[in-house]
């Protein structure tokens, strides 16, 4: 159903929401919201959440559009249903158990990787990339004549746990097939085949990353999102040539962080 608009809401039908009104559109508000139905698991849309989760690998825009939608109803940007961040986690859960036993790890040693690998990986980086592309985007990307819009920080920590859900699956998930018999044995086929996860599963995050921003209709230049392609495109060259295998030295830290 689109929102109603009552003659109350509006001050003297120039547009501008009432104090009640604001203060439910508030970032603070919105944020209660969001973590108040993270305990009612009743009022979480899992459904909707693995389409998601299905179509970040198949058609990303798709997500994004219901986005759009999302403003369009409820004037927020941001997702309020935290169904997504749920699932998300169990998938984080799941994978760094598989993890551990495909590195052989102890009981506590796997359960220091999984508090790493959430609260490090996916939730420190995740507030460090979303707060950093909320700055650029707010402060460089924001066209001239829209400067009443802004990006919300719940948007874009949103953009990140869209791009992190297939990274995380493509280096979690696919890759523990190939770890113990192919990538990190001492052979060309071994890092080339590592590599190449590695290089698909950073170049989802870049592009769907660069999906999130694009679809913001007051954001100019997001191309530039785009960019860092060339730099891991030429890191990829660079470790095939000197025989680099990234998810081998991913496997060392993770053992070194665990004792």
């Amino acid at each position: 159903m689109l929102p109603t608009t009552s003659v109350n809401s509006r001050s003297q039908g120039n547009g501008a929401l009432s104090p009640r009104d604001a203060a439910r559109h508030t970032a603070g508000a919105k944020r209660y919201k969001y973590l108040r139905r993270l305990f009612h698991f009743r009022q979480m849309d899992f459904e909707f959440a693995l389409w998601q989760m299905l179509y970040l690998f198949t058609s990303p825009q798709r997500v994004y559009r219901n986005f759009h939608y999302r403003k369009q109803t409820k004037d927020q940007w941001a997702r309020d249903d935290p169904a997504f961040l749920v699932l998300l986690s169990i998938w984080l859960c799941v994978s760094t158990v598989g993890f551990g036993f495909v590195l052989d790890m102890g009981f506590f040693e796997t359960i220091k990787l999984l508090l790493w690998v959430v609260f490090i990986d996916c939730v420190g980086v995740g507030l460090l990339i979303a707060t950093l592309m909320w700055f650029i985007s707010n402060k460089y990307l924001v066209k001239q004549q829209s400067r009443d819009y802004d990006v919300e920080w719940g948007y874009a920590f949103d953009v990140h746990l869209n791009a992190f859900y297939p990274l995380l699956v493509i280096l979690h998930f696919i890759q523990l097939f190939f770890i113990n018999y192919v990538i990190i044995s001492d052979s060309v086929i071994g890092y080339f085949v590592g590599n190449t996860l590695w290089l698909i599963a950073i170049g989802y995050y870049i592009y769907v990353t660069f999906l999130g921003y694009s679809a913001l209709p007051f954001l100019k230049n997001t191309a530039i999102l785009l960019y860092p392609f060339a730099l891991l495109i030429m890191l990829y060259l660079i470790s095939l040539a000197c025989g680099w295998n990234f998810t081998k030295m991913l496997c060392s830290f993770y053992k070194y962080r665990v004792k």
